[in-house]
């Protein structure tokens, strides 16, 4: 990169925002180094990272970058900068801070949401409303990291999504800053028809591709008065007995997760070679002990054995956890799905495939997560290969959300078949016509 062009973009840019140049903060690389811990976030490292304290600060941010001829990469913690498909760009890259846009804007506890800037971390977040006895129903990586717009722009959720949906349905509001350095505001306290696109669920898992978020306002609910999880284990065709009859019954189970048996072991539920079945329950304290009851009952009459876990709250987070703690050069983390039915048969398949492998599937809507840490490259690839080709073969998928160079080069992360990477492509234009945002982030290689 041309280090005189580089000095007038970044004298440029200073005149707007602090802009901390790249080669000249030893901290803040050797920062992002350990972070990623061998992931590539860029195929080319970045400029300067700036850092915006104001909306106005970062739509003339934003603005300037499009006439300096400046690729554009948004970051909140950085947490999750290295999923998807690296940035590829041969313009100039800068990293576009929201630590300093993190502000609580409202709190309408009358109307169950919160609104908030999107560099707000969640966890801050959650305790704020916590203290009126409410909570957002998302359980993302990285709960203790994860800035709000971080979450929404990956669809970061966790096993909630069994009784309360997906990110995209927690969102009322967005305003983002798209690459022109324009504000938009989209939605509001409530949901509500509009013509054109539904720009809260296009932006949500859009990698910031079409936009940098900068605020966002969220549906809350009313604290549980009790919760209890409930652990079955046992023979895979019963499991599925008592997957079936839990989702055909009057229970109400908050979440749902069926997990592998390195799962099992890794959160010191015991032992195991076959798979796990997970039971959260929460509500008034009467109706969620008769209902743990009934799922006991349940257990023991198909044989299975039950165990209550009186680590609640603190084991699924744990379980959030081992999908990303620890995450080193031979570590690989997968998002993929199938049809619900088929959740015991492709997460028996990933057991036979990397044995001792951490996964995890959401029973209902048959979403899972996949953490495999391996470092032969030829068999890791391999492997993925299948899983993908199962997946899709049962109407589902698989993204290669983290891992190495290496393992991105040899195996696309995405996997889009059809025309969905084509209709992607074709928002993309409308929305970033120049390419700044993200390039490359979420494109086939």
């Amino acid at each position: 990169m041309d280090r005189i062009l580089d000095s007038r973009i970044l004298d440029a840019l200073a005149t707007i925002a602090k802009v901390i140049p790249w080669d000249q903060s030893a901290a803040l690389a050797q920062d992002f180094a350990q972070d990623f811990a061998g992931q590539t976030i860029a195929l080319q490292p970045p400029i300067a990272m700036i850092e915006p304290d104001s909306m106005a600060q970062l739509s003339a941010v934003v603005a300037r970058c499009q006439a300096e001829g400046c690729a554009i990469m948004p970051v909140g913690s950085g947490s999750k900068l290295a999923w998807g498909a690296p940035v590829n760009t041969e313009l100039p890259l800068v990293l576009i801070s929201m630590a300093r846009l993190n502000q609580l804007i409202d709190h309408a506890a009358g109307d169950l949401t919160v609104t908030a800037q999107a560099g707000m971390k969640f966890a801050e977040l959650q305790a704020v409303v916590q203290r009126s006895g409410q909570f957002c129903a998302i359980d993302p990586s990285y709960d203790d990291r994860s800035t709000i717009g971080g979450i929404v722009a990956t669809g970061d959720s966790g096993a909630l999504r069994h009784r309360y949906n997906s990110v995209r349905d927690m969102v009322l509001g967005i305003e983002f800053v798209r690459s022109d350095g324009e504000l938009v505001k989209a939605g509001g306290r409530v949901v509500k028809n509009v013509a054109g696109y539904d720009l809260m669920k296009l932006l949500t898992g859009s990698y910031g591709t079409l936009g940098i978020l900068t605020q966002v306002t969220l549906r809350l609910y009313p604290n549980q008065e009790s919760s209890q999880t409930l652990f079955l284990s046992g023979d895979s065709d019963k499991l599925q007995t008592a997957i079936q009859s839990i989702l055909n019954s009057g229970l109400t189970p908050t979440a749902l997760d069926l997990i592998s048996a390195g799962t099992i072991e890794s959160l010191g539920l015991g032992s195991a070679s076959n798979l796990g079945l997970l039971i959260q329950i929460q509500g008034l304290t009467e109706s969620v002990q008769e209902q743990c009851d009934r799922v006991i009952q349940l257990g023991k009459t198909l044989q299975l054995v039950p165990s209550i876990q009186t680590a609640d709250r603190e084991l699924w987070r744990q379980l959030g956890m081992q999908m990303t703690q620890g995450f080193g050069p031979t570590s690989s983390l997968c998002k993929l799905a199938v049809r619900s039915t088929e959740t015991i048969a492709m997460l028996t398949k990933i057991q036979t495939l990397f044995p001792g492998s951490i996964a995890r599937f959401h029973v209902q809507g048959g979403l899972g997560q996949l953490r495999v840490d391996l470092d032969n490259q030829a068999d890791l690839v391999t492997g993925l290969k299948q899983v993908r080709s199962d997946c899709e073969s049962k109407g589902g998928f698989l993204t290669l959300l983290n891992a190495s160079s290496e393992i991105k080069q040899c195996f696309e992360p995405w996997g889009f078949r059809g025309n969905g990477g084509l209709w992607m492509r074709s928002i993309r234009q409308q929305f970033d016509p120049l390419n700044r945002l993200n390039p490359g982030r979420m494109e086939v290689v």
